[in-house]
């Protein structure tokens, strides 16, 4: 199969920051007419791996594809056009792509008109691309984060042609809106508000394949919620790679404290956000947050570390003090507060005395849920340069200890809620007992409880009569 490269990843271009105003476009397929004749009748099938993010590009592709015609299907083997949406922030998700990839290259052996494409951090990083090349080349159509605007042209020059076609730029980045978006779920959405990542933390591959930060117009993100809240939806998610930089970028004079201001007054039941960085986070948005009901008293704020020397070498840009004086503040102005993280263990020459550290601020700051890694390095990142001394027992031994002290704390707090009536916004029937309902606490516990199917997408009470580690059961208030 020859090979037509329109654009071709490159880690020195997608580290670049000019200081220029953020672009802005409307999304117009060039092949939109075309499209919609060639999708009739025909199928696609979706694999997303990875973030929030991810997951709202995949709506995205989605609403794209239905507005050619295409119909969703569950079934791969049904499939005309079949994308593998891939993370490349752990090692193990990428394993997990290579694995999709090898169960579904056999069906464009079967359907020769079948467009297979790859797409998302994973291709962003020339190496990776390079070997997805030479071991998969069943797959027909590569494109990066900066071209889902083109999917629909892309999936054109695919399907009209014998040849396989890369499309990835390197690139700073720019806002497209007006894209067609299908969303996952009826009563809950994500609402991107700024895209891109600044900070390159040393151990991240993420500012180099989402670009640099750019944040959408204040007005367009408030339509949006305008239009969530008209259609019903109980949740709103906020989207950032960094989500309280939006607007840092823009001459607009709004942060991410309106953002949450002016969402809030639209009387959406429910607003969240993800994910923060502490160097950003401001006394201005922990009033707001503090002020409005409907503004969940649930951040996810990443530590990574609780050494100052190790934050240092990440490029986190605070220190342990900084973080835990963040901590005080929030929870001396919010009360009820729920803190969730990220941290990793085993950084390059981590001592016992730093991972130490990193235990003492888990035990201080008591978080109520947290994603935990063993790091593992990023090519084209100055973290993958550092040669390490520690060994990958060392690295499992401390892992191991970090999640017992999380989860003494985790399971201490989880008892709290024995005897109390929350809100539970609820999600469907629990994925391992079809007759209960599951759904989420405003401070994002997890809920178990017994109850008819037509409270799926609504808020309702529920006492919590007993507690385990991740999750509580419950029983329905008045019925």
């Amino acid at each position: 199969m020859k090979t037509k490269i329109i654009s071709y990843p490159n880690l020195i271009e997608a580290k670049s920051r000019v200081k220029t105003e953020t672009e802005f476009s409307a999304y117009s397929p060039i092949h939109l007419n075309e499209m919609k004749e060639i999708g009739k009748g025909k199928k696609y099938y979706i694999h997303t791996f990875g973030c929030q993010a991810n997951i709202r590009d995949e709506e995205t592709m989605k609403g794209m594809l239905e507005s050619s015609n295409y119909v969703e299907t569950n079934k791969p083997e049904d499939a005309d056009v079949i994308i593998i949406n891939t993370c490349a922030v752990r090692e193990n998700a990428e394993d997990k792509v290579y694995g999709d990839i090898g169960n579904l290259k056999k069906y464009r052996k079967i359907n020769k008109k079948l467009v297979l494409a790859i797409c998302g951090c994973m291709v962003e990083q020339p190496e990776i691309l390079d070997i997805l090349m030479k071991k998969f080349p069943e797959v027909n159509l590569y494109f990066g984060t900066h071209e889902i605007d083109q999917l629909l042209d892309l999936i054109y020059e695919a399907y009209n042609s014998d040849i396989r076609l890369i499309a990835i730029k390197s690139k700073q980045g720019e806002v497209i809106e007006n894209k067609n978006v299908k969303r996952n779920n009826e009563f809950k959405a994500y609402v991107n508000i700024i895209y891109g990542c600044n900070k390159f933390c040393t151990y991240c591959i993420v500012p180099y394949t989402r670009g640099k930060e750019r944040s959408r117009q204040f007005n367009d993100i408030m339509d949006e919620v305008r239009e969530l809240k008209k259609e019903g939806y109980q949740e709103i998610t906020f989207l950032g790679q960094n989500v309280n930089a939006y607007g840092k970028d823009l001459n607009e004079g709004h942060d991410f404290a309106d953002v949450l201001e002016e969402a809030a007054k639209m009387g959406i039941p429910r607003i969240r956000f993800t994910t923060s960085h502490p160097w950003d986070f401001s006394s201005k948005m922990i009033e707001i947050i503090a002020k409005y009901d409907n503004i969940m008293k649930c951040i996810h704020l990443p530590v990574q570390s609780g050494s100052s020397e190790v934050l240092r070498l990440m490029g986190r840009r605070y220190t342990r003090e900084h973080y835990l004086s963040l901590v005080k503040e929030m929870r001396s102005k919010i009360p009820g507060l729920s803190l969730s993280t990220d941290i990793i263990v085993g950084f390059p020459n981590e001592t016992e005395e730093q991972f130490n550290e990193t235990l003492t601020l888990v035990d201080e700051v008591k978080y109520e849920s947290a994603f935990t890694f063993i790091y593992s390095p990023r090519r084209g990142t100055p973290a993958a340069k550092i040669i390490d001394n520690v060994s990958y027992a060392d690295k499992s031994r401390r892992f191991k200890e970090l999640v017992k002290h999380l989860e003494a704390n985790i399971e201490a707090d989880s008892k709290r809620y024995i005897g109390g009536v929350y809100k539970v916004l609820v999600d469907g029937t629990s994925k391992t007992d079809k007759n209960m309902l599951s759904g989420y606490t405003e401070s994002n516990k997890l809920v178990h409880f017994k109850g008819d199917e037509s409270l799926v997408g609504k808020i309702v009470p529920v006492k919590i009569i007993e507690s385990h580690t991740y999750s509580l059961i419950g029983e329905l208030v008045n019925g």
